[in-house]
């Protein structure tokens, strides 16, 4: 282990210099660093998804884009939740049952998440008539957006960090003991995010739009493999740790979401090119 280490650089998970704490009667409310992620991953993916739907070829109307948001953040924090809640701590929350609801207290998925997302834009396609994967590629382009946010909160939160390591760069977080770590949310928030997004912008340049579909299996395909290598560096979660042939749960739960995004691809390829929505 080297004899010195980066020490973690924040020690509050609320954000007093963006939002101060202000008072409701006799509650304290204080916004966290996890909140702020969320709305700006929300946000920014939302005007990033009206400026593809600008784009050729068309095939949703900026409105869909606008009502949609609202699906979309209860398909984030509802599904992320549940698959939490199911995926990750289930034997305490079934005796735990009314901690569920505690979202303040932390505890998120994001393969629950995306089970949320995807509930949402097929429903929200079917009550619009809305071209499925049309709709999902613009949605799917913008995701990495949000990734990025909620891993730069996961570091500022000292939380999901890396295995022990010697590499210069290790950093003691608070809740990971006395050895240096990886601090595998910067490597998270770059390749599932900024990575990711440069990726899927590279794709849409360049037209993969006109195949409906592509970029979603992109994405699904291009998160499960940024996902299964971070997990190389990230610490199991403490109540789970390794599972089959040393894998992780995140790992596991990857590997459909590389399988579907494949197949996809080869699906939404081979199929002719679409120029331009029919009018609707």
């Amino acid at each position: 282990m080297p004899l010195f280490a980066i020490p973690f650089p924040f020690a509050d998970p609320n954000a007093p210099f963006v939002i101060p704490p202000f008072e409701i009667g006799p509650l304290t409310i204080a916004i966290r660093w996890y909140a702020l992620a969320y709305i700006a991953g929300l946000l920014i993916g939302w005007r990033y998804c009206l400026h593809l739907a600008d784009r050729p070829p068309r095939f949703v109307e900026r409105t869909d884009v606008d009502d949609f948001l609202v699906w979309a953040t209860l398909g984030v924090v509802l599904g992320g939740r549940i698959g939490y809640v199911l995926f990750y701590k289930p034997g305490y929350y079934i005796d735990h049952p009314l901690e569920a609801l505690y979202l303040w207290h932390g505890g998120m998925s994001f393969h629950g998440g995306a089970l949320g997302v995807t509930t949402a834009i097929l429903f929200f396609t079917r009550v619009r008539a809305l071209p499925v994967f049309a709709f999902s590629d613009i949605i799917c382009a913008a995701i990495p957006i949000g990734l990025f946010f909620g891993r730069i909160a996961n570091f500022i939160n000292g939380e999901l960090f890396g295995r022990a390591t010697d590499v210069p760069w290790a950093m003691v977080f608070p809740g990971g003991g006395p050895l240096p770590r990886h601090p595998s949310q910067l490597y998270e928030a770059s390749c599932e995010g900024l990575l990711l997004f440069l990726v899927l912008l590279a794709a849409e340049r360049a037209g993969a739009r006109s195949h409906p579909g592509v970029l979603t299996g992109l994405f699904l395909a291009l998160y499960a493999v940024a996902r299964m290598s971070g997990e190389l560096f990230r610490q199991p979660d403490v109540q789970l740790g390794f599972l089959m042939f040393g894998t992780t749960m995140g790992q596991l739960l990857s590997i459909p979401l590389l399988v579907a995004g494949i197949i996809l691809i080869l699906w939404a390829w081979r199929r002719p090119p679409i120029a331009s929505a029919a009018s609707r």
